[in-house]
């Protein structure tokens, strides 16, 4: 699939799930809706192996990584983001977790010795000020309290550890295992884990059978797992974590955008120009070192010495 194809497909998808995930908020404990969902996406991709006759076997220690990659991809950051949203609005979790951008970064930096170019410092920083300007109603409003303190600790956690499965999925693919069985075996360890932690908590592993519980179910197992998680995480080969993660930044402002439409989100001077300002750093991101050589020279071109 084409890299471009991967990266809309991704932000499109991940910003889709926002208004999906309620409809699954109600009876059914948030630990256990995550779990039914990586659990549902997990046996997808199993089936989809067998029927592809993928190979399935693997050894302890690519099992081991396949581990690590589950509980920091599709567990324990999921969780964290989900209990700070009991104390956050969604526009700040939001804003939180697009600093996985500058994690990455980091990470990348400190397990892989990457250096990050001027475009790519340039276009994080300008898309981070973009997202707060879109969320500065929210951010402008927030009561730091205890609770208000507690979630934003909970989300940054949250938001490294996603970081770090980043970090384990690029060593994955360097090491040549292939992303879907990867995120296959990933995403049903991530549910164990999940599933252990709602019973450790006594949480009752109860079904709402509803069409909208139901629905909203399998379009987060298929689409908001199976293929944005797969999209994203080949993109996150291809184009590195640092790049890769600027999706983050940009699907909240797909997630504004379906709640413009079927919640009457109402849009100020202040978001537009937030917006403008996350899809310029997406594209100073996204440009390469000679793409970032014409535009100097166009913006400052060489004299001439001819009189």
């Amino acid at each position: 699939m084409h890299t471009a194809t991967l990266y809309l497909s991704t932000v499109f998808i991940w910003g889709s799930t926002f208004f999906a995930i309620k409809f699954q908020l109600g009876d059914v404990p948030s630990e256990v809706s995550v779990a039914y969902r990586f659990a549902l996406a997990a046996f997808i991709l199993m089936l989809w192996c067998r029927l592809r006759k993928l190979p399935l076997r693997f050894g302890l220690k690519q099992h081991l990584w396949m581990l690590i990659q589950g509980l920091t991809l599709f567990g324990f950051n999921y969780i964290l983001v989900y209990w700070a949203a009991a104390d956050l609005t969604s526009g700040l979790i939001a804003v939180i977790f697009s600093t996985i951008v500058l994690m990455n970064i980091a990470n990348g930096a400190l397990f892989f010795g990457k250096r990050p170019t001027t475009s790519v410092l340039a276009g994080a920083l300008v898309g981070l000020v973009g997202i707060c300007l879109v969320f500065l109603p929210e951010l402008a409003h927030l009561d730091v309290d205890n609770g208000a303190l507690q979630g934003m600790l909970l989300s940054l956690l949250g938001t490294f550890i996603a970081s770090l499965g980043n970090m384990v999925s690029t060593r994955n693919q360097m090491a040549s295992l292939p992303v879907v069985q990867t995120n296959a075996y990933g995403m049903a360890y991530g549910a164990v884990a999940l599933g252990g932690l709602a019973l450790a908590q006594g949480a009752n592993f109860t079904y709402e059978a509803s069409w909208s519980y139901t629905g909203s179910l399998i379009y987060l197992a298929l689409f908001g797992s199976v293929f944005a998680f797969g999209s994203f995480l080949t993109l996150l080969g291809r184009i590195g974590a640092e790049k890769a993660a600027y999706t983050m930044v940009l699907f909240p402002i797909v997630a504004l955008g379906i709640s413009t439409l079927f919640e009457g989100y109402q849009w100020s001077a202040e978001s537009l120009l937030g917006v403008a300002l996350v899809f310029s750093g997406n594209l100073l991101m996204l440009m390469s070192r000679k793409q970032l050589a014409r535009l100097r020279q166009w913006r400052h071109p060489v004299r001439s010495n001819a009189a």
